[in-house]
């Protein structure tokens, strides 16, 4: 197992159920693991050490390949290893992310698919790029079947 922090690993920064599935490459180079490297150390490991619970990554790095199975933005900063999809479980993902926003730079913060009295529900899309910490929290939510996103954390 290849270590990117103390409690996170390449292995589970790049697992893709959708990649196994069509049999393709999710492999990262060099300079992506790098990246994915400062966003556990960032962003992730201290999420990890100030809730004492396992963070666990429902989706992280991408290739443009899985990118594209999975319906992802051609843009995505999971293609670059800069993004992850994150969750923990037993915290309701609305308090993950108002921690997040409040006590940690960040790139994009988007609390996505929450509802509101169902605390599990959603999940806590989070990503660091050193060179644009522009700290942008969002909501994306669900308008007559289309994905729009609103400015802030909405509960």
């Amino acid at each position: 197992m290849t270590k990117l922090t103390r409690n996170f690993s390449l292995e589970e920064m790049t697992k893709s159920e959708t990649a196994l599935r069509h049999g393709l490459d999710n492999t990262p180079s060099p300079e992506i693991v790098a990246c994915m490297t400062e966003l556990a150390g960032k962003v992730l490991q201290p999420v990890r050490d100030h809730f004492g619970m396992a963070v666990h990554v429902n989706s992280g790095y991408r290739s443009v390949e899985v990118n594209a199975k999975v319906g992802g933005s051609p843009t995505s900063e999971h293609c670059k290893g800069m993004a992850a999809d994150i969750e923990i479980p037993g915290l309701p993902n609305h308090e993950l992310a108002e921690w997040i926003a409040e006590h940690l730079k960040f790139t994009q913060l988007i609390l996505e698919f929450y509802t509101p009295g169902v605390p599990d529900s959603g999940w806590v899309h989070v990503s660091f790029d050193p060179d644009n910490l522009k700290c942008q929290k969002l909501t994306a939510m669900r308008d007559n079947g289309r994905t729009v996103y609103r400015n802030g954390l909405v509960a």
